[in-house]
Parts: structure tokens; C-alpha cells; sequence
């Protein structure tokens, strides 16, 4: 039997829209002020998640919701189970959108919206690729459970409940809708390692407060200090250096403190070359002053060590795997008080096979100016043989379907496809993509998401036929 999949898609084009149209509208950011029993990460990702599993109910499929945390549903039936697994919940939608970013908007092919790249078009994508077996009744002999969570943009605590409290066993393999094609079947380790300063201020210039960045696995797109003491030519000298460096600022005066802001760009912290660290250029900006003790050293370590360090090679922990490549760092949350016993800068590291979190934190260690800490959560390397059938099954579909080469790939990035030991990413994004995830101004190209819900009817009938 041969299958039109694009054809497929194309017919349920507006119901695919209306349908992701209606999990963007929802805010479904981390909220930890308002989280509670009935919202474990506050109640927007609940909302979506309940959104999510309405519309799998609507459509037939038996759901369940477990405790909030994550979902499911399931289709087929069969000793081997498929799973798929993607996430409700986003980072946070930060400045700089040129539309609200909680109402999807198309312009110009694109579609605008946080979550529209990361993960709930490619999540709905990989929905009716799956819908498209169900409704034409294709002949399958495994069972595909269809997993949504709703923390996969911080701890990944959903998906730790979730396998302790879903009573239903792990799958055998499966695929993860939040990356790229051809395929992501290696994903770096991933943690955090935090940096501890007292707060004291002891020189002629005086640093308040330092603030920046929203997540860990974001790139800080702006930061902010309050300062006051000397501060010879503060204005001239903050001109020059947006000039120098080609970053915006802000400067206002209260109360006889500066309120200073530098505005970079924000980018996935998996890349952090891909942005401007709004923290670290501040850092190195403030570090002509003359500040001392702990906000010296702070300023120090976030403006000489860390300014632009991607490969941790200034603090001295760069490190490369031949398949894996090379680690990456991103400086991503800073925050300073003077009346604060803890101020911490926290580094999230992607990290290659040859090293490990303890063996980094030996190295920070060694900065002598601050306490080092370690995350609770971490990945450690994942990665997925080319012989595997799983992924030389997803690559002969993206090769019929395109007509582009399939290969390997490596990511800094984690997606739950590392949940499985034969577990990885597939799509959505394709070769020469712009990648927006995390960033103002967050795009899915709608033909891509159609080409993508192809692909993925394709392969998943290919997987449990």
C-alpha cells in the first residue's frame, strides 16, 4: 500500500492549526510562586497539559493524567510499546517580541509565538502524523503510548513522577518531536554548577545589586546593577563601551545610585554563542571601577573569566570528544545583594564522554574566590549506535520523504528522547533552519511543521507496522 503522507497532512491543515493555535494561547511558563499540590510548577503548564489531553480525548484515544506532572495517551495495541515523548510547558517569554508572544500570529509563513518551535509544533506535528494512522485504520502490531510533560525546560522533575506514579512500564524505544532532522541520536550531559560570593562591599565604588538572566539554559538577554560610590565619567565611559561592543544600554539615576543595564541577546543555553550575554558584558563594563571584596571578585569571574567563555576554556575546563565534540557553557543566572549572604552566578555545562561534573567542579574550584555547588539534576552522556533499527528507521524515512542525506548528529541540547536508553530526537527543525527556541521573536515555519507531519506519520507507522 502506498501512502500520499503529504496529501494526508495537507487535508487536515486547518485542523492542525486551530488545534496548535489553541495550546500557544496558553501561558504555560514555570511559575514556582504559584505552584501547589494541584499545580506542581504552577497553573499554567497544567492548563496546557489538560488542553493537550482534551483534544487526544476528542479524538478518540484513551488519556491519562498523572497528577498534574505529565499525561499520556495510547494507541494499538502489542507487546512493544513506541514512546513519544514531548512537553507543554516554555521558557520564559522575556522582551523584545515584535507580537505578544501568547498570541500566535502568522506573517509571512512564519508562525510566531513562544512554544512555537519549543515544543508544541512540533509536539502537534508529530500529533497528527500519528492521527493520520488512526483515522485511515493502517494495519499496526505495537503499541504507541503518546507522553507530554510539563518541566522539560528546568529539572525534568514531571518526568521523574512520572515514571515513578504512571503504573504503566517503559517503553521499548522511541522519539523525542524538540529537535532537528535527520536525527539527534547523541546528546551531551548536561548540569549545573553554582558559584557562591558573600556580599560585602568594601571599595570607594559600591555594587548593590546585580541581576540577570531567567533560566539556567537560557543566555541572559540583559542585566541590570544598582551602584553608587566613584564613578568617574559613568555615562561617557557606559556610551563608549555599547558603542565598542555593539550592545544597547540603559542609565538612570536614583536616589544617588546609577541604575546601569547592558541588553545583549538571548539564545538556547545549548548554544550560547548564538547570543549576547547581557550579565557578562555588565560584569566586564563594571570592572574599570573600583569595587572590592566580594563584588570585586564577583564582577572579575562574570566579566574576565566568564565574558564569552563558550568552551569553558578560560576557567579551564574546555574538554573534547571526538564523536561528542566539544563542551559549551552558559553563564545564565546571576544574582547579587549587598545584604545577601549568597550570591550565586550559575554555569550550565553540555558536556562530552571524558569528563564529568565532579571533575568541572574540581576546576572551579580552584577560582579560590568563590564556593562551588553542584546541581541535583544532571544527564549524563547519551548516545544511540547509527545500527540501531530505530535509527536507521527514522533515517530511511527523512531520506524518501526529503531526498537529503540522513546522518548523525550530536547536540549540546537534552530532550527527553535521552528518557529511553534507545531513545532519541527527531525533528523538527530541518537543515538550514533559523533556530529561534528561547529567544524574542520565536518562529515555526508552517510548511516545515507540514513537512514534519509527514515525516512523522511516516515513521511511526514504519516503527509499529
Amino acid at each position: 500500500m502506498t501512502i500520499d503522507f503529504k496529501a494526508e497532512v495537507e487535508k487536515r491543515r486547518e485542523d492542525l492549526l486551530a488545534d496548535l493555535f489553541s495550546l500557544l494561547e496558553i501561558n504555560s511558563e514555570r511559575d514556582d510562586s504559584l505552584a501547589d499540590a494541584e499545580h506542581p510548577f504552577g497553573p499554567g503548564p497544567v492548563k496546557a497539559l489538560h488542553k493537550f489531553l482534551e483534544i487526544a480525548e476528542r479524538d478518540g484515544y484513551p488519556t491519562k493524567n498523572v497528577d498534574n506532572y505529565a499525561g499520556h495517551f495510547e494507541y494499538g495495541d502489542g507487546d512493544e510499546v513506541l514512546g513519544i515523548f514531548a512537553h507543554m510547558d516554555v521558557v520564559p517569554a522575556g522582551s523584545g517580541w515584535h507580537t505578544d508572544p501568547y498570541t500566535p500570529t502568522i506573517k509571512d509563513g512564519k508562525l510566531y509565538a513562544r512554544g512555537s518551535s519549543d515544543d508544541k509544533g512540533p509536539t502537534m506535528a508529530c500529533y497528527y502524523g500519528l492521527k493520520i494512522i488512526k483515522e485511515l485504520g493502517l494495519p499496526i502490531s505495537k503499541k504507541v503510548r503518546f507522553v507530554v510533560g510539563t518541566d522539560e525546560e528546568s529539572g525534568w522533575a514531571d518526568m521523574d513522577y512520572y515514571f515513578e506514579h504512571s503504573g504503566v512500564k517503559e517503553p521499548d524505544f522511541g522519539f523525542s518531536p524538540d529537535a532537528e532532522f535527520p536525527i539527534i541520536n547523541g546528546e551531551k550531559g548536561n548540569m549545573t554548577e553554582y558559584l557562591h560570593f558573600a556580599g560585602e562591599n568594601s571599595g570607594a565604588a559600591r555594587l548593590h545589586t546585580f541581576t540577570g538572566g531567567l533560566r539556567e539554559n537560557m543566555v541572559p538577554e540583559s542585566a541590570t546593577a544598582l551602584v553608587s560610590g566613584s564613578l568617574p565619567d559613568l555615562a561617557t565611559k557606559l556610551a563608549a563601551f555599547a558603542t565598542e561592543y555593539k550592545v544597547a544600554f540603559e542609565l538612570v539615576e536614583e536616589d544617588d545610585k546609577y541604575k546601569v543595564t547592558i541588553i545583549g541577546k538571548s539564545a538556547h543555553g545549548a548554544s550560547p554563542q548564538s547570543g549576547v550575554n547581557g550579565a557578562t558584558y555588565l560584569a566586564r563594563f563594571l570592572n574599570q571601577f573600583d569595587f572590592a571584596g566580594p563584588a570585586k571578585d564577583y564582577l572579575a569571574v562574570a566579566g574576565q573569566i566568564l565574558f564569552e567563555d563558550h568552551k569553558g576554556e578560560a576557567l579551564g575546563v574546555a574538554h573534547t570528544d571526538e564523536k561528542m565534540g566539544a563542551l559549551s557553557m552558559n553563564a545564565g543566572v546571576f544574582r547579587f545583594d549587598e545584604v545577601a549572604t549568597d550570591n550565586t552566578i550559575a554555569l550550565n555545562f553540555r558536556y562530552p564522554k571524558g569528563t564529568s561534573p565532579e571533575e568541572i567542579q574540581a576546576v572551579l574550584k580552584e577560582l579560590s574566590v568563590a564556593d562551588v555547588t553542584l546541581s541535583e539534576h544532571g544527564h549524563t552522556p547519551h548516545y544511540v549506535p547509527m545500527e540501531d533499527p530505530l535509527v536507521a528507521t527514522l533515517l530511511d524515512v527523512y531520506e524518501r520523504q526529503t531526498g537529503l542525506h540522513g546522518h548523525e548528529q550530536v547536540i549540546g541540547g537534552g530532550t527527553f528522547g535521552r528518557l529511553l536508553k534507545r531513545g532519541v530526537a527527531y525533528g523538527a527543525m530541518f537543515p538550514g533552519y533559523t533556530d529561534t527556541m528561547h529567544q524574542a521573536n520565536e518562529f515555526a515555519d508552517v510548511e516545515d511543521l507540514m513537512r514534519a507531519a509527514a515525516i512523522y506519520a511516516e515513521a511511526i507507522y514504519e516503527l509499529v507496522k
